[in-house]
């Protein structure tokens, strides 16, 4: 396997490649960066093919058995960059790099274009902030089973790196889509598809709503939750619970929650 070798930290593709920390960039290129072995992994097994793997053996946990994975991704006709480690650590975006950095297509799709079944499980984050957030959020997607996750108004983008840290990688195995609220909700109307908007105001809780059919989850920005357009458009609103002092919790424990009953319920109904 041949491969290109770079070992100066100052080489002038290095700069591009740390340019796609930039949300503008990440969108004029179409591409994003997805570090981690675990995570790379993950997307490789999701079906995702890394457009160039930049790999660095003195970084690797275990570069003997690592390197499988480096032949894995030029076998698929990728380009294969090995860096000396001062030139990885250079485009690395995380503490302690363990010696893989993907560059892969974008994974951002409109809601019109997400592959559902009859009767979709979605979750719909409308404006949360935080990458770390829609990444934990991502993660109890695809542990739970949720078919898509739908960023609408969002304020981060998908291919964000902290967002694909966060997610360990399952930004490539969930589907994903960016939408508008009113494109998001008409998307759900037309399917079908209960919404459900978790919120503090409402006297409904979250296990006295009916999440075996087609249904969306929908959850809001951290500081000020749902929007008044959405929770006015919601076919139902749902609220958690609370006996301390505060009136809600981190947006994505929240999620995870709501979510949770829904797989509860629709496992039942299964049985």
């Amino acid at each position: 396997m041949s491969e290109l070798v770079i070992t100066s930290a100052a080489n002038p593709r290095l700069r591009a490649l740390s340019g796609l920390r930039r949300r503008r960039a990440r969108e004029e290129s179409g591409v994003t960066l997805l570090e981690g072995y675990e995570e790379l992994e993950l997307a490789l097994s999701a079906g995702i093919r890394p457009l160039t793997l930049y790999h660095c053996p003195e970084l690797m946990l275990d570069p003997a058995a690592q390197a499988a994975v480096v032949r894995q991704v030029a076998a698929s006709g990728a380009e294969v960059v090995r860096l000396g480690r001062a030139a990885f650590e250079k485009v690395a975006y995380r503490e302690g790099p363990d010696g893989f950095l993907a560059v892969v297509a974008s994974v951002v799709r409109g809601i019109d274009e997400l592959p559902l079944p009859a009767d979709p499980f979605l979750l719909v984050c409308e404006g949360v902030e935080k990458p770390g957030n829609l990444g934990a959020m991502l993660r109890t997607a695809d542990a739970a089973g949720v078919d898509a996750v739908v960023a609408a108004d969002p304020v981060t983008d998908w291919g964000n790196p902290n967002l694909v840290r966060a997610s360990k990688g399952t930004v490539f195995s969930v589907p994903v889509a960016t939408a508008s609220t009113a494109d998001t909700l008409r998307a759900c109307h037309e399917r079908g598809v209960l919404v459900v908007a978790a919120t503090p105001d409402t006297d409904v809780e979250y296990t006295d709503v009916d999440f075996t059919g087609p249904v969306a989850i929908a959850v809001g920005a951290e500081k000020t939750g749902l929007t008044d357009s959405f929770l006015d458009a919601a076919d139902v609103r749902v609220r958690i619970p609370m006996t301390g002092r505060a009136n809600s919790l981190n947006v994505a424990t929240s999620a995870a929650i709501v979510i949770y009953e829904a797989v509860r319920q629709r496992r039942a109904a299964a049985r």
